[in-house]
């Protein structure tokens, strides 16, 4: 997901978001939609965007900031190409997730939620994966890694940066 550009509500990206405001402004509530639409143009919603989606739907920024912090799939910082989310089912906290999330906020200097400075891994969690047989698990995009221990998760981790071509 490409971050497009920011400030200047003349560009390219806030006028796409102003046609799909306009092609939906008898939508009833086109908040959820405008804010789905503004996040794939933008990549996320910072508070300039939620400021520019208030004043087109005429709404208060506190109801546009609330929904877009209600739900998590909404996103107010920039996420990374690759998402890793450690799974916190019971059988993956029992196994010593908790312990792989450590390791990998070390490694990727990062904290849960956030996004390495290059925007390559943003690390999330999740509560389960389904995947209790491979406990402890975590996904990276929509591939499952299981039976893990903080050095296999990392390696993981590593060898995934690795492999990407360099531009």
């Amino acid at each position: 997901m490409e971050m497009q550009q920011l400030k200047n509500p003349d560009s390219a990206p806030y006028r796409e978001l102003q046609q799909f405001i306009e092609a939906n402004r008898q939508v009833a509530g086109p908040l959820i939609q405008v804010l789905h639409r503004a996040q794939k143009i933008f990549g996320y919603l910072p508070e300039e965007v939620q400021k520019f989606v208030a004043r087109e739907l005429n709404l208060p920024l506190s109801k546009v900031y609330g929904v877009v912090t209600f739900y998590n799939f909404f996103r107010t910082e920039p996420m990374g190409d690759h998402i890793i989310n450690v799974c916190l089912g019971t059988a993956c906290h029992v196994k010593g997730a908790s312990e792989i999330i450590k390791s990998l906020e070390k490694s990727l200097a990062i904290k849960m939620g956030g996004t390495t400075a290059d925007r390559f891994f943003t690390l999330s969690s999740a509560r389960c994966f389904g995947a209790c047989g491979l406990a402890p698990c975590m996904m990276i995009d929509n591939e499952v890694y299981g039976r893990l221990n903080p050095t296999k998760a990392n390696q993981i981790v590593q060898e995934i940066k690795s492999n990407i071509p360099t531009a």
